[in-house]
């Protein structure tokens, strides 16, 4: 194999394993939070406490009610390498939210054990790029119209 087809392997194979964790990461919490906590439960349990704050409690409700149907579908877009932009920047929506609240309440907040590891595997998929993630179906339906386009 030569050099250069062996490093473009490397590069979408890292960059599948960077994108199913990320997936997985925001899938699973997406399940536990609309299936098991609900979305209401994620309301009251996450966003309710901000009631004490600027933010009106009618805003509380609809980003608390929405960030759990976010991370599950995103979360499973990304795990798939399907509609890989819109569930970027849908997923960095949801850390920029969650970074905007722990500040609010917790100026010191520590973002190493939550944000900062999700932020960086986000940073890493969005910098590359994205035929360089040859695993996604998006690059695979991509790379499936060049063939097709190729031989009309």
């Amino acid at each position: 194999m030569p050099i250069i087809d062996r490093r473009a392997l490397w590069i979408a194979s890292a960059l599948l394993f960077a994108r199913a964790v990320l997936g997985l990461i925001f899938l699973m919490a997406g399940i536990y939070k609309v299936f098991s906590l609900g979305p209401v439960g994620h309301v009251k349990r996450f966003f309710l406490p901000y009631q004490d704050t600027f933010l009106p409690t009618w805003s509380l409700w609809a980003v608390g009610l929405a960030i759990p149907f976010v991370e599950l579908i995103a979360g499973a877009l990304v795990f798939m390498g399907w509609l890989r932009t819109e569930a970027y920047l849908a997923l960095g929506a949801v850390l920029v939210v969650v970074t905007f609240g722990h500040l609010l309440h917790e100026p010191l907040y520590a973002f190493h054990e939550h944000v900062i590891p999700r932020l960086a595997l986000l940073l890493l998929l969005l910098l590359m790029p994205p035929q360089a993630d040859r695993f996604s179906i998006d690059e695979l339906l991509h790379r499936g119209q060049d063939k097709v386009a190729g031989s009309s």
